[in-house]
């Protein structure tokens, strides 16, 4: 069953997410080659703390951070700690907190200094993919619109869409239903109705689509060690497209001036 939240519930919801963005602000502008992950994390985990919120990844069924900081082949959920950030890598972030009994979650991805040209597309072209999805995520859709226009977009750039990991519902819990493919499934799959609160998160690869768990049972790398990307928001289903939750005024991703499907 998919939860129809209250303006109540969306307004806990946004303050939740808005400690997500103000952490993934300071973190991108934090990254810089020579700077660990582990240090990224501690700067989340205060902040986080200091705001009321707790750390929603710290503990989940083991999880021992704060956030998920994935740099390069990881994809998702890798693990911080003395891994240093090096010069054109891309650092993909990953945050999520409790607050007043309701979570926040959001991600994204930033190079490291200067890039080649490659990595930049690929970090544009998801970029771009999670604003088509948050446009589809509208009133009277079906939740298989969101993921073909990720498909779509990416494949026309040649890169792949991760199908090993989905985005997902999210309120009184981290994931809650529906599941949310970011590639078409083949069926319309559920109506999206005014109200629902849905995770984005088009996870991208340069390469193949596949991935591998490493032996720590949470990072997750590309199967032929290429580079990934992983923008995500939280939002909510209206009539318009989807309400961005996880996002500052100062800063803002997912909203690309190209959105033309």
């Amino acid at each position: 069953m998919i939860a129809i939240r209250t303006e109540r519930e969306i307004d806990i919801l946004r303050q939740a997410n808005q400690i997500v963005a103000e952490v993934l602000a300071v973190l991108a502008a934090l990254v810089k080659p020579g700077v660990t992950t582990q240090e990224l994390d501690a700067v989340a985990e205060e902040m986080m703390r200091l705001r009321g919120a707790i750390p929603a990844f710290k503990g989940y069924h083991g999880y021992p951070a704060a956030t998920c900081i994935s740099v390069d082949e990881v994809v998702v959920h890798g693990i911080p700690g003395a891994r240093v950030i090096r010069k054109g890598q891309i650092v993909s972030i990953d945050v999520g907190v409790q607050y007043k009994g309701y979570f926040g979650d959001a991600a994204v991805s930033v190079p490291c200094g200067p890039m080649d040209p490659q990595r930049k597309r690929l970090l544009e072209t998801t970029d771009l993919a999670l604003s088509r999805a948050i446009k589809a995520a509208r009133t009277g859709n079906c939740l298989n619109d969101i993921g073909r226009a990720v498909e779509r977009t990416c494949k026309k750039e040649r890169f792949s869409v991760v199908r090993a990991f989905v985005g997902h519902g999210i309120g009184t819990e981290m994931h809650e239903e529906p599941q949310v493919p970011n590639f078409d499934v083949g069926n319309r799959g559920p109506v999206l109705k005014t109200g629902m609160v849905i995770a984005l998160e088009p996870m991208v690869n340069m390469g193949t689509h596949r991935v591998k768990v490493l032996e720590d049972g949470w990072t997750a790398v590309t199967a032929d060690g290429k580079p990934s990307a992983h923008f995500e928001h939280s939002v909510v289903v209206r009539e318009g497209g989807g309400e961005i939750l996880s996002a500052t005024d100062q800063w803002i991703w997912g909203r690309r001036e190209d959105d033309k499907a």
